[in-house]
């Protein structure tokens, strides 16, 4: 049978070594032997927070905290309530606050200078973003920072640094921020930082990254952090909002069950022991996953308690109502939001379903709105993301208004974009309409190629709605329209052989003069015609008048 004392240093190897789980039965079976002194205690705190164990870690750390007290040693003991403080609930503030509070008078008693002095400045800062006062949480971390340095403590350098590089972002220094974020992931991935820390740095980065819609870099660090929790399989460094964030790449990689499996992992933590705000988040992707599975029962209901959890259903009702071919109802509910102000990935996510939704409805000139302020969000955060979003918008706006050659290159564009940011579906959609603008430059072959494509990419995915779409999109096509005019190209001379000048076409379209003129071109081109006259003439010839 295992001494008490050798029990308890199997404990502090297991913990050196970062073996949470040995550590953490170890610690409890020495503790249950003989009561740990308060250094131990700390450690089985922080075993139990790794293993998310919190209520085990919140005892252990009370104890550790009237433990250090009953030694006099009042700077540990302060440590000690701010990590009881650190991380808490909404629904915790006034417990959170009291811990704040105590560690604050424990430091300013005994006058001490010391490292937790910097730690305290994190909780202002965090007060003040919350006030929206950025300026005094990048003032409060920068002295964070500098606490940090001057005593080398890398955990509270590496938050406080993360702090600064997130203000610094909100304040429109996109560059220097995401420096900053980057040089703190690189401790944590070099294993610099304490596990504690690790996961609460990269969920903020992370955070960061989809606030300015960097999705590229939000995958880099998720991989680098993956290979950093190999090395310690125990650890459960993915918590709340952030389980919400690495689901929401996987639905980009095209990882679709592994994303319903975290999403719904999330949905657990996110309520327990009482439920926090991004539940809404978790439920709102998981409507988007089943939405796109062709699972639209499942997605309402999903929806519908992301809606009651506090977060709105949109984009993704409207696109499912869409799907469902309630293209009024999708339209009104895109109509309601399309000025929403939220952040900027969902903005652009609502913009890119409000161009899709009016060309369905046939809206023109509001889907090209739409696309115009999704290209201004593209020019102010230069993204890999947004480039390929709103190439894949102007190319639909250029698709309706009959010019297919450049609707092909914006489609093109948005497809490469696709591709290198690994986001197979997304490319398959850009695959899809490449075909449609083949076909309508009268490539035929090329466009059943990119169809197939696209069908196989779809099924691969369990894209079931996109599927049945290709099938339709691969039924046997009607005969093409008399002299090869295109759809867009009868509607022009159709208005033509009324007698409406390029002007009035224009307005009743919804396109440009300048789109009518190259309408109008082609139809004198395919037809070998040389003014409206003879075009009117051939109109009513064919009887489309």
């Amino acid at each position: 049978m295992r001494t008490s004392s050798g029990t308890l240093e199997t404990g502090r190897t297991a913990f050196a070594r970062h073996a949470w789980q040995q550590a953490f039965t170890h610690l409890c079976e020495a503790d249950a032997n003989s009561p740990l002194d308060p250094a131990d205690l700390e450690r089985l705190a922080m075993a139990a927070y790794l293993l998310a164990r919190d209520a085990e870690a919140t005892s252990a750390m009370i104890r550790a905290h009237q433990g250090f007290l009953n030694q006099g040693d009042t700077i540990r003991a302060a440590r000690c309530a701010f990590w009881l403080s650190f991380g808490r609930t909404e629904a915790e503030r006034a417990r959170s606050s009291g811990w704040l509070a105590k560690a604050r008078r424990l430091l300013d008693e005994g006058q001490h200078d010391c490292v937790e002095r910097g730690y305290l400045l994190l909780p202002v800062a965090l007060g003040a973003i919350g006030r929206g006062d950025f300026a005094t949480a990048y003032d409060a971390f920068v002295e964070a920072d500098r606490i940090g340095d001057r005593f080398r403590d890398i955990d509270l350098v590496s938050l406080a640094r993360q702090g600064r590089g997130r203000m610094l972002i909100r304040g429109g220094e996109t560059a220097r921020g995401l420096a900053l974020l980057d040089e703190v992931m690189l401790s944590v991935t070099a294993g610099e930082v304490s596990a504690a820390i690790a996961g609460t740095v990269y969920c903020s980065v992370i955070e960061a990254c989809f606030e300015i819609c960097d999705l590229g870099r939000a995958q880099e660090w998720t991989g680098a952090l993956t290979d950093w929790c190999a090395s310690q399989p125990d650890v459960v460094p993915y918590r709340g909002h952030c389980l919400v964030r690495r689901a929401e790449i996987m639905l980009l990689h095209g990882v679709w069950p592994g994303a319903i499996d975290e999403a719904m992992r999330a949905c657990d933590r996110l309520s327990h022991p009482t439920t926090q705000p991004a539940i809404g988040s978790a439920f709102y992707l998981l409507g988007e996953l089943y939405r796109l599975r062709g699972e639209f029962a499942k997605a309402e209901e999903a929806y519908r308690r992301a809606s009651d959890a506090g977060r709105t259903p949109q984009p993704g009702l409207a696109l499912l109502r869409l799907a469902q071919g309630r293209v009024d109802a999708a339209r009104t509910a895109i109509c309601v939001i399309s000025e929403d102000g939220r952040d900027r990935r969902t903005r652009s996510q609502v913009l890119a379903a409000c161009v899709e939704i009016q060309l369905a409805a046939g809206d023109i000139p509001a889907a090209r709105s739409a696309a115009q302020d999704l290209a201004a969000l593209e020019a102010a955060f230069e993204t890999p993301y947004l480039h390929a979003l709103s190439s894949q918008a102007a190319g639909a706006i250029m698709l309706a208004e009959g010019d297919a050659q450049s609707a092909l290159a914006a489609f093109e564009r948005a497809q490469r974009l696709w591709r290198e940011l690994e986001a197979p579906y997304d490319a398959a959609r850009s695959t899809a309409q490449m075909a449609l603008a083949y076909r309508a430059l009268g490539d035929h072959d090329t466009g059943a190629m990119e169809l197939e494509a696209a069908r196989r990419a779809f099924k691969a995915l369990g894209a079931e709605p996109d599927l049945r779409r290709m099938d339709q999109l691969t039924a046997p096509a009607d005969p093409p329209p008399a002299g090869g005019l295109t759809t867009r190209e009868l509607q022009v001379l159709r208005l033509v052989a009324h007698g409406k000048s390029n002007r009035a076409i224009a307005d009743e379209l919804g396109i440009s003069d300048k789109t009518v003129a190259r309408h109008m071109s082609n139809i004198f081109t395919k037809l070998d015609l040389s003014s409206r006259a003879a075009a009117t003439a051939y109109a009513f010839k064919l009887k489309l008048v």
